[in-house]
């Protein structure tokens, strides 16, 4: 069971969360989140340290440790458990002040960014304490590991996680941190943004369990934007390959890199509202439950490159040599559409796109379009679907589509076009596809 940082951000959510993990006597592991708004509180910290501006680094320190100390009075009730919660508080925002005397290096900043969800665990340890809840609190820092190109590796966090749990096997809950990892040279790493579903995806494949919750504040996945279009419904069921594909283009609610090891492992998710237990939210397993089109989901900041070139498109290797430029640069391609004359990528990070365009440029005309939106129209078996496709582009009449990528998979229609369509678009698709206003 996960729980991310809004179902543990105030003292009531804590409790709240004690009262979901103890419901039944099924041996649980709890993987937290740190408290809403407190990893962007420590982004900013190492930012000012890291550029050498100590005084604002040290007010930002204070300013979160007052957010933590207002926080213990709400959490427990009796002196020793204030006291114990108060020691904690104390030990950590310690540590953040001696840092600050401390030259600033990427492995200081990975470590700034741990106290989160060290602080959160160790406080709601002190509540389920309090309460008299028999638990066992298993540092994460001492199975979740990444390898040399930053993966994790299940077999790896198998290996270390067992024989903790077999040391504590008196136990049935175990109350662990999300998002904080390992390196290969042992320091302090973490599983980048979304880190803390990854790591509930990960221990769930890594002890066989029999599901993988995800409690957030949303009632599971939703067939469309709610921030964008007023009426949407929660989806019941997706196959691990629709929430892969949801998840890769821009649905929220899940990161992309948490699918694969509950799927290696056949773990059922489950996407669940910490503020509506009730609501029965999505299950992703191996079974679609019906065809047709679930979702669609849009992802910002796209960058369209196009290669025109007449002589050297239909020479065999060219398109392996376009591939290899994005492969030296580690910058993944989402779409890709050829023709007689021309071939079309998009890929969602700039950060290289001035030398990928350099290297890009012996092989023809390159024209670089900014400020695109993929739209991905997912669903089960939705290429053989009647119908799809003509109320698709129906709905997309209005619309300048600058790519469509249609036929790499049976679950997905991607469409490109520009970030200002991007509402308009989505609003089109909720009535046209699912007849939502």
């Amino acid at each position: 069971m996960k729980f991310g940082g809004t179902s543990v951000g105030k003292p009531e959510r804590m409790h709240q969360v004690a009262e979901l993990i103890t419901k039944d006597a099924e041996s649980k592991i709890v993987v937290l989140s740190a408290l809403s708004g407190t990893t962007n509180s420590l982004v900013a910290i190492g930012d000012a340290m890291a550029s050498g501006d100590r005084e604002t680094a040290k007010q930002q320190i204070d300013k979160l440790e007052a957010h933590y100390q207002a926080f213990i009075p709400e959490l427990v009730k009796t002196d020793a458990a204030r006291a114990k919660a108060k020691a904690i508080i104390a030990e950590h925002f310690e540590f953040l002040t001696i840092i600050l005397k401390i030259s600033f290096s990427e492995a200081l900043s990975k470590d700034i960014l741990a106290q989160g969800e060290l602080l959160s665990t160790k406080l709601f340890s002190v509540y389920l304490g309090e309460k008299g809840i028999d638990h066992a609190l298993l540092p994460a820092l001492e199975f979740m590991s990444i390898d040399i190109h930053d993966e994790p590796q299940v077999s790896a966090i198998r290996a270390k996680l067992m024989p903790i749990l077999e040391q504590n096997k008196d136990k049935k809950l175990f109350i662990t941190q999300g998002y904080i990892c390992r390196n290969v040279r042992g320091e302090v790493d973490n599983l980048k943004r979304g880190g803390s579903d990854y790591t509930a995806s990960l221990v769930a494949a890594a002890v066989n369990a029999s599901v993988c919750e995800i409690w957030t504040d949303i009632d599971g996945m939703h067939n469309n934007d709610p921030r964008v279009v007023k009426k949407t419904v929660a989806i019941e069921q997706l196959s691990f390959e629709e929430a892969a594909e949801l998840a890769y283009f821009g649905a929220k609610i899940l990161h992309p890199t948490c699918i694969w090891p509950a799927q290696q492992q056949k773990v059922p998710v489950k996407l669940l509202n910490t503020m509506q237990p009730e609501a029965a939210g999505t299950v992703i397993t191996q079974e679609a439950g019906s065809v047709g089109v679930k979702a669609v989901a849009a992802k910002d900041g796209i960058i369209a490159i196009n290669i025109k070139s007449s002589r050297m498109l239909l020479a065999y290797g060219f398109l392996r040599k376009i591939f290899e430029v994005f492969e030296k640069y580690r910058t993944p391609i989402d779409m890709i559409t050829t023709s007689e004359v021309a071939v079309s990528v998009t890929i969602d990070s700039g950060t290289h796109l001035k030398a990928i365009v350099k290297e890009l440029e012996p092989f023809g005309t390159i024209e670089v379009e900014q400020d695109h939106t993929i739209i991905s129209v997912v669903g089960n078996e939705i290429a053989q679907t009647q119908n799809v496709l003509s109320r698709l582009f129906e709905a997309l009449t209005p619309v300048p589509v600058r790519m469509v990528s249609y036929g790499g998979s049976k679950h997905n229609v991607s469409i490109l076009l520009p970030s200002s369509f991007k509402t308009q678009t989505l609003q089109l698709l909720n009535k046209g596809l699912f007849g939502l206003e």
